[in-house]
């Protein structure tokens, strides 16, 4: 009787068990409140009874910043995780990426104390290259000529001091050297003479010379012409200077008129940077800053040179100023007409908390610096950018001074943690987010949402072909830890839709193209991807929003 006591009270102790089974299975209770359940009647398998963990609070599955004190689910239909005491003692915690000790190795990160130092504000500036206009001569006769003869016959030449430009034949010219020459003469034969002669002939040669200098007849041919007291019927121009003859209007037999430029001949072993500053950086150029310049034909080489003069007038139609930067080109490798790209020292004067470069992650429409809370975590801030240098930027609000950091790897612990999730508390978590980011645990790259494809099975709701779109009711899908639900999906060709229609079975793989953006890249109606691992046949779905 006893024996038959014990049968039915087992009897009836297992059918409520399965009936609390289904019930819970049947209103959709998640993994998390079961445990939570579980925890506070008769605590963990394996633990002892008297260490019961408090329940918390419930958070958001996608790194929503919500949380609820009892559990919920989303408008996607997944269950709130339940969080206990000492899994989130951080405020932060929540949203912090957790990697281990063994990856973060692997990965290489390097991290950096943040720290308040004055840095140098860079100016970009577009510029071009120009020869230095204390370095262009012109050779101008100062009489009336003819071109005789040329020995540089070529713009682009080069040339050397002293070296034979051309020779011209002038009547004025030869006049004067007669002239000289006879008053020379005259100043020999009159030695004897009264003093009033001899200072008269004197006074004649010495004007006859003055004008012969006057033209810019060297030296050297003047002491030749007072020797030999024969008037040349031509004369000798030189360069006055090593360069190149950057302009030549001289042509053999041309007559010239005093004053005509015959060549124009650059010194090209210094020449000028003329950059074009905006309006609003003009204040930050100073002369003496330092300055570096890329030119397009030689990359990777930095011309390293100084601001010498910002030039007092702005131009009103492209609201720039001129800065002129002076650069030695010893090896003639900058030409003029040289376009540039010219960085300009600007020192900002006050100190700041400064990171590296390379602690930015920039995504274009925000920044974001990873700070170390402590080993293995990493808390994403969004920072505010102020003054760059080379190397360093100022960060105005989101990092303080002597936190640590990530300067190295940061990309990567971006694309290993689904670092979109883990700042959704920022409001913009992506759409679909894998679920390792719910417990602050990095997601291997295999299964991140933007790194690989996933899988899924279901049947074709409706097809929008104009548009590219396709609406499928699918099943559960383990890689993203989603359930059962309808949602529209993007094909990456128009040609995937074809022969299918709604209510057809299908098997199709999409990955993220970019966040909450989700696109298929292979269907199959009536057939299986091949290993699906978790993906289950639609039942009782959710519609995504």
């Amino acid at each position: 009787m006893k024996k038959g006591a014990n049968i039915a009270i087992g009897l009836i102790v297992v059918a409520l068990a399965t009936g609390g089974g289904y019930w819970a299975g049947h209103h959709g209770m998640g993994a998390s409140h079961g445990a939570a359940s579980i925890a506070a009647g008769s605590g963990q398998s394996g633990a002892s009874p008297n260490k019961v963990r408090k329940l918390l609070y419930y958070r958001n599955a996608m790194g929503l910043a919500d949380t609820s004190p009892v559990p919920k689910k989303d408008s996607m239909g997944m269950g709130y995780i339940a969080v206990y005491a000492g899994e989130d003692a951080e405020p932060d915690a929540a949203n912090q990426i957790k990697i281990s000790t063994e990856k973060v190795q692997k990965l290489g990160v390097r991290t950096q104390a943040a720290s308040m130092k004055a840095i140098d504000r860079i100016v970009r500036a577009a510029g071009r290259i120009e020869p230095d206009e204390r370095r262009v001569y012109m050779i101008s006769p100062k009489f009336e000529g003819y071109v005789e003869r040329l020995h540089v016959n070529a713009t682009g030449q080069a040339v050397r001091k002293g070296q034979p430009l051309f020779e011209v034949y002038s009547p004025d010219l030869v006049s004067a050297q007669r002239e000289y020459a006879i008053a020379a003469q005259g100043m020999q034969t009159l030695k004897g003479a009264a003093a009033e002669t001899q200072a008269g002939m004197r006074q004649l040669a010495e004007s006859s010379l003055l004008r012969l200098k006057n033209w810019d007849i060297s030296g050297e041919q003047l002491k030749a012409l007072a020797k030999s007291g024969e008037a040349k019927r031509t004369l000798t121009f030189r360069s006055p200077v090593s360069g190149i003859v950057t302009e030549k209007k001289a042509l053999q037999g041309m007559r010239f008129m005093p004053g005509d430029t015959l060549y124009q001949i650059s010194d090209l072993s210094s020449v000028w940077v003329m950059a074009d500053v905006f309006e609003q950086d003009i204040g930050l150029v100073k002369s003496g800053s330092r300055a570096k310049v890329m030119i397009d034909a030689y990359p990777g080489k930095v011309f390293e040179g100084t601001v010498a003069y910002a030039y007092p007038t702005l131009n009103a139609e492209t609201r720039t100023m001129q800065v002129r930067v002076e650069l030695p080109n010893p090896k003639l490798l900058l030409k003029p007409g040289m376009f540039a790209q010219v960085d300009l020292a600007a020192p900002v004067g006050h100190k700041a908390v400064t990171v590296p470069l390379s602690a930015v992650i920039d995504s274009g429409t925000r920044s974001i610096v990873l700070v170390q809370a402590k080993e293995g975590h990493f808390d994403p801030r969004e920072v505010k950018l102020g003054a760059r240098s080379e190397n360093d930027v100022e960060v105005l609000d989101g990092v303080k001074d002597g936190e640590q950091v990530v300067i190295a790897a940061n990309f990567l612990i971006d694309a290993e943690s689904n670092l979109q999730a883990a700042i959704g508390s920022f409001g913009h978590a992506s759409h679909g987010a894998p679920a390792a980011a719910k417990a602050g645990e990095a997601a291997l790259p295999s299964t991140t949402a933007s790194a690989a494809g996933h899988k899924a099975e279901g049947s074709v709701d409706a097809i929008d072909a104009k548009g590219g779109t396709i609406s499928i009711r699918h099943g559960a899908i383990a890689s993203l830890k989603w359930p059962a639900m309808t949602m529209e999906f993007k094909v990456a060709n128009g040609a995937l839709l074809k022969n299918l229609t709604p209510g057809t079975l299908v098997a199709f793989e999409f990955v993220e193209r970019s966040p909450g953006e989700w696109v298929i890249t292979a269907i199959k109606a009536g057939a299986k991807m091949g290993g699906v691992a978790g993906a289950s046949t639609p039942a009782e779905p959710h519609t995504a929003h």
